[in-house]
């Protein structure tokens, strides 16, 4: 991959990162993540399709509710909002290329600051979409997913396409229309919709069904447009449960799939998954993994986690090792992602001010992936996992349970059965044993 730079090099401290395997004490160096490297049977990179979050690593300013900005970085400073889009561009090729990985991801307003004229916006869009043409075509990087940004602007304060007033709603069509444009101008493989507001503060002022609807409306106008106009990827359905919202109607996995089949949307549409709105739904992001793996709908991951002390969506880089094991195994089982990969959304502390942070930020969540995606394909080839797993379901294989799985057997067949059988055993489930083997894998 060919590094680029613009006309400064915001990370000219920090070199290429290359892998260097486990034994390395360099900080600037791939510890596991070797990307041609085979594991189950394909490379690294083709398992793992990282990409960079655009509005975390060059738009996160530092800033929370109790504190002003603390990451003053250079690509930021320009006041010509163009030249500092493409400051920006310039400095987030830079690091991906450097990075060496094959992707990232954005919304519309990380590409260049927004106003609130429409055609502004559009004309802004379109020249960054060019200039990112050119960055995509002379690194080799290229877009895993594009959005728009849906929530944060202040008319979307009760929701986008769930807004009680049209004036609103179509302001989110206009915005939606131009990240697609864009999105399919640059090659992007999918396109995301997270509804960060779709929801309700209060049913008292709530026409819920009304507004559920006018949401599933909305995703099959955007899925028309988009495939009219030549986007042949997957839409992406990102579940969040709550905040900024108290209730969105995204609330997880499982709501999704439930939304996706009433609205007859499963054809083009899958899920993209975060660990911290998993965490937020109070689910493991295993379980939602699984749920996504069951249904075949597992399409991309939002790489982060969260803090187990605070109760909000922290977005800090995920470096726990037996988690993230846990989750590769449920995606090695599950064929991979359908679609999309791992995108780090995830942001640097609040006091990690230098642009080497991120660097190491990244390096970090990279290599536990790696290393995780080692440990899941050992666990399942050379363990008892898989075995002990079939084995507590092998009561399953006889006669009368195959009949009550396919869906022949009667209620009085199974009382009849249970008369004949007496009182069932007691088997254990060995759940320490079986975490043991994580463990002992790691």
């Amino acid at each position: 991959m060919k590094i680029l730079t613009g006309k400064t090099a915001f990370f000219d401290s920090v070199p290429a990162i290359k892998y260097e395997g486990p034994q390395t004490t360099n900080p600037f160096a791939y510890r596991w993540y070797d990307e041609n490297k085979t594991v189950a049977g394909k490379t690294m990179k083709d398992w793992l399709r990282f990409a960079v979050a655009y509005w975390h690593s060059f738009n996160g300013n530092g800033a929370d509710p109790f504190g002003e900005a603390t990451h003053l970085f250079a690509w930021d400073k320009n006041p010509d909002p163009i030249q500092r889009a493409k400051d920006k561009a310039d400095a987030a090729f830079e690091m991906i290329t450097k990075l060496g990985l094959p992707y990232y991801c954005f919304h519309d307003v990380d590409v260049v600051d927004y106003t609130n004229d429409v055609a502004d916006n559009e004309n802004r869009l379109r020249q960054l979409t060019a200039y990112l043409q050119q960055k995509q075509a002379d690194s080799g990087v290229k877009l895993l997913w594009g959005t728009a940004n849906l929530f944060s602007h202040r008319r979307y304060m009760n929701g986008a396409s769930t807004n009680p007033d049209f004036h609103v709603l179509a302001h989110a069509g206009a915005q939606v229309k131009a990240a697609l444009d864009a999105t399919i101008a640059l090659g992007g493989e999918n396109y995301v919709f997270w509804g960060g507001r779709e929801g309700y503060m209060s049913l008292l002022n709530t026409n819920m069904k009304k507004e559920k609807e006018h949401l599933a409306r909305f995703l099959q106008t955007s899925r028309d447009y988009a495939r009219k106009n030549g986007f042949t990827g997957t839409f992406f359905i990102e579940p969040k449960p709550c905040e900024p919202t108290k209730h969105q109607y995204d609330y997880d996995a499982e709501t999704v799939i439930g939304f996706l089949r009433q609205y007859d949307l499963l054809g083009d549409f899958k899920l993209n998954l975060e660990v911290n709105h998993a965490t937020l739904a109070g689910h493991t992001f295993q379980h939602e993994l699984q749920v996504a793996v069951d249904a075949g709908l597992l399409g991309s991951m939002d790489a982060n986690r969260g803090d187990y002390q605070n109760g909000w969506d922290t977005d800090q880089f995920p470096t726990n090792l037996n988690e993230l094991t846990e989750s590769m195994l449920i995606i090695l089982e599950g064929g991979g992602f359908k679609g999309g990969g791992i995108n780090f959304d995830a942001k640097i502390r609040r006091n990690s001010t230098d642009p080497a942070d991120l660097f190491h930020a990244h390096i970090g969540g990279i290599d536990a992936f790696a290393r995780s995606l080692v440990t899941a394909a050992n666990i399942l080839e050379n363990s008892e996992y898989k075995k002990l797993r079939e084995q507590r379901y092998q009561s399953f294989n006889s006669a009368e349970a195959k009949a009550f799985e396919a869906g022949t057997a009667s209620l009085e067949q199974l009382r009849d059965y249970a008369v004949k059988n007496g009182e069932p055993a007691v088997t254990s489930g060995r759940q320490e044993y079986l975490e043991n083997i994580i463990n002992n894998y790691l």
